[in-house]
């Protein structure tokens, strides 16, 4: 099973890498007067970091009003 795993790590790693060579064009991002150029695949990983990082947060948070909102008083 060991050699299952690392298998599949070296297939995602090398999809991931052959992404990032694939999606080197350069797009910019616009906010209000910010702008950044960067490249295709960076962004979708910056995103994809970005909503797991949020998401994270947001389910703690959830986690966390519904243990207070259903804890016994003392």
């Amino acid at each position: 099973m060991r050699y299952v795993y690392i298998a599949l790590i070296v297939i995602l790693t090398a999809v991931v890498v052959l992404f990032q060579f694939q999606n080197l064009t350069a797009v910019t991002i616009s906010l209000f007067t910010l702008s950044i150029t960067m490249p295709a695949s960076l962004l979708v990983f910056a995103v994809y970091a970005l909503g797991m990082v949020t998401g994270g947060a947001l389910l703690s948070l959830l986690r966390t009003w519904i243990n207070r909102a259903t804890r016994k008083p003392y």
